[in-house]
């Protein structure tokens, strides 16, 4: 999947939709979109729909739908993105930048930072490398990712998760933090900035 790809399908949904709507882009799609390679068909987005009742979500709902088989692209979208993992986005909608308007559609991406809690929280060898790779070419400071995932896991509700989360960003900073930000990084320092923003 690359940029053009992206491009085709919300172009597509804004032509079969009436609606004004705004589109909050993460995943694979806002990697691709942010410097990252990954092969990829998937397109995860939150959706904020303006004027929303039933009628509008089946119409937004065709649009995809008929979008994904003319693109070959999947897709998972929500009214709320937040919901789909134990460690909350927090307010994610301010921490997006448009990336195209397509008619009464606006794409935006989230930033890398609260992009990367997702991929944080399910921590897949993909999730990794596409989180050393945007990190990478959109020289995201330590400090802000570290400042954003301590608070993420502050805010979350209590759950087994917090641990696991923990124990993921801790072995992130550990083995990856070297590779993205250089030799002379430090780790400790880096997980002690962590903890200290997640109130430990």
């Amino acid at each position: 999947m690359n940029p053009k790809e992206i491009e085709r399908f919300f172009k597509g949904i804004a032509k079969d939709f009436p609606g004004d709507a705004t589109v909050y882009l993460t995943g694979a799609a806002a990697g691709a979109l942010m410097g990252g390679v990954r092969p990829s068909l998937d397109v995860d987005f939150g959706v904020e729909l303006k004027g929303a009742n039933s009628k509008r979500w089946e119409q937004l709902s065709a649009a995809i739908e008929k979008n994904k088989m003319l693109t070959g692209l999947g897709s998972n979208y929500d009214e709320d993105i937040d919901r789909w993992g134990m460690i909350t986005l927090m307010d994610y909608r301010k921490h997006a930048k448009l990336f195209k308007q397509f008619g009464k559609l606006k794409v935006k991406v989230l930033e890398p930072a609260y992009w990367s809690i997702g991929k944080m929280t399910r921590y897949l060898h993909p999730d990794i490398a596409d989180m050393e790779m945007v990190f990478r070419k959109k020289k995201v400071p330590a400090v802000l990712l570290t400042e954003v995932w301590g608070k993420a896991l502050k805010s979350s509700p209590r759950s087994a998760s917090l641990l696991l989360f923990r124990k993921q960003v801790e072995d992130f900073l550990v083995h990856s933090g070297p590779k993205i930000w250089g030799k002379s990084f430090d780790p400790a320092g880096a997980i002690r900035n962590f903890h200290r923003s997640a109130g430990m």
